[in-house]
């Protein structure tokens, strides 16, 4: 294969809200930590050990509000991006490195509950790129008895 891949897929549960940063341009981005479990046995002790994996993952723009609007602490959420490590020098001229996931794709994976859905409901479409929200389905009242199926069976 000549070329390369950068991809990341995570599911995990958000560990704060959403921190939005804005820039004069008018674009923004948000950053907010995931949380990842791994569960395993031990061969030599027999216990079972978990471990938590964090994850730093910024969003930008329109994806970036979205985000800060419907995500909240603990939600479960699917993010799909790159990953992309900054460089910088502290106080004490020291290099320091930060590895991020650059989100590209994202699905909000928590079910709508009563205080999510008596809210205001998004009508934005995704940016390109972006997966909608996940929206649960409701199933029409209506009796059949009024209405003539085309169904073969």
């Amino acid at each position: 294969m000549s070329g390369t891949l950068n991809k990341v897929m995570l599911i995990g549960h958000t560990g704060d809200e959403v921190k939005m940063h804005y820039f004069e341009a008018g674009s923004c981005i948000g950053r907010f930590p995931l949380a990842t479990n791994d569960s395993y046995v031990n061969k030599s002790t027999g216990e079972r050990v978990n471990t938590v994996e964090w994850h730093n993952v910024v969003v930008r723009n329109k994806a970036a509000e979205i985000c800060e609007k419907y995500l909240h602490k603990g939600d479960k959420v699917y993010i799909e991006g790159r990953l992309k490590t900054r460089k910088w020098l502290d106080d004490q001229g020291k290099d320091r490195y930060s590895t991020e996931i650059q989100c590209t794709e994202f699905t909000f994976l928590n079910p709508k509950t009563e205080n999510q859905s008596s809210g205001a409901k998004s009508t934005q479409k995704p940016e390109a790129g972006q997966k909608p929200a996940v929206e649960s389905k409701q199933i029409s009242s209506t009796s059949s008895d009024n209405q003539e199926d085309d169904l073969p069976f």
